[in-house]
């Protein structure tokens, strides 16, 4: 297919990964050969301990500044903030999100752009296959989507990654959602624009090790439903009325027993045992009204998304 003259931001978010920038960047210059387009890569550190920073200043001595840009974050904020602060700063007229790991697939791009050019606003790729991962995350990665896209106002396709190809009205429109607590994969769907979904294979890392413990994951996920959805709040609702309706029940049946059948309860027991149970429902209720409370918390401060300590972006 004939594309279009474009000119491609590839935003790549880097958090320890000074492996991966030199084999990330040869393998975006040999896949993009073949393309009639212009492009760039900016590199997000995200607050490296290593010498990512560095890795990524010597392809901007050998390519120049035009070539390769990057934004250095003053401490680690996050993939989300990293994501944000590269489409803040793309001026491309097509952008591209992509791990530095290599686990998406450069290749890729040539088909993301055709769909793009017939008529898309997005291109985003899902994984069919999750080789070498254990089977508890697979399952807890099949469950969250199942609830986030039952209990939201999202529909997510399961195994959806961050790797997509969008246009600059749509980078625009993810931009002005400056909400503190991120969960992009949320917002690409939440905002409405048309997406053409491609899939593939997984694929390892081209070097160094995962960011992503499986504590990490989890509380990902956690932010994930609670920022697209209320319907924990409602379920505290329904619980706690769950409870009185317990109650009132079990009283009932002691009530009967008693007057009844002419049962002693001494009570003790079943006082203890109903303090626990209300007790622990308490507890997680609070919990869960106590974690909007905290985004609310966030989102009121104002604080800014991320704080840059250099960058070669005029």
């Amino acid at each position: 297919m004939t594309h279009k003259k474009h000119h491609l931001d590839i935003i790549t978010p880097c958090f320890n990964e000074q492996e991966c920038v030199p084999l990330f960047f040869a393998e975006i210059s040999r896949c993009m050969q073949g393309l009639d387009c212009s492009y760039s890569v900016l590199f997000i550190d995200d607050g490296s301990q290593d010498g990512t920073l560095a890795a990524i200043k010597s392809l901007v001595e050998k390519y120049g500044n035009e070539s390769v840009k990057y934004i250095s974050f003053a401490r680690n904020f996050g993939k989300e903030a990293a994501i944000y602060a590269g489409l803040e700063a793309s001026d491309g007229d097509l952008v591209v999100l992509m791990d530095c790991d290599l686990q998406h697939p450069p290749a890729l791009l040539p088909a993301m752009l055709d769909e793009i050019d017939a008529g898309y606003d997005s291109c985003a790729a899902y994984r069919v296959e999750r080789k070498g991962e254990p089977w508890l995350r697979k399952i807890l990665s099949n469950a969250f989507f199942s609830v986030l896209n039952h209990i939201s106002e999202v529909d997510m396709r399961p195994g959806v990654t961050d790797f997509r190809m969008m246009t600059r009205n749509m980078k625009d429109a993810v931009v002005s959602l400056r909400e503190y607590e991120r969960f992009s994969k949320g917002l690409f769907d939440w905002i409405g624009y048309k997406t053409k979904w491609i899939e593939y294979e997984d694929v390892q890392r081209a070097a160094g090790k995962t960011k992503w413990s499986f504590i990490a994951l989890l509380k990902y996920a956690a932010g994930g439903l609670v920022a697209f959805s209320t319907t924990p709040l409602r379920l505290a609702s329904v619980l706690g009325a769950l409870v009185v309706l317990a109650a009132v029940v079990y009283s009932a049946f002691i009530i009967l027993q008693v007057l009844v059948y002419g049962t002693d309860y001494s009570g003790f027991s079943t006082i203890i045992i109903l303090i626990m149970f209300i007790g622990g429902v308490i507890i997680s209720l609070l919990g869960i009204i106590g974690e909007y409370l905290a985004r609310v918390y966030s989102e009121i401060k104002r604080r800014p998304i991320y704080i840059t300590r250099e960058t070669n972006i005029k």
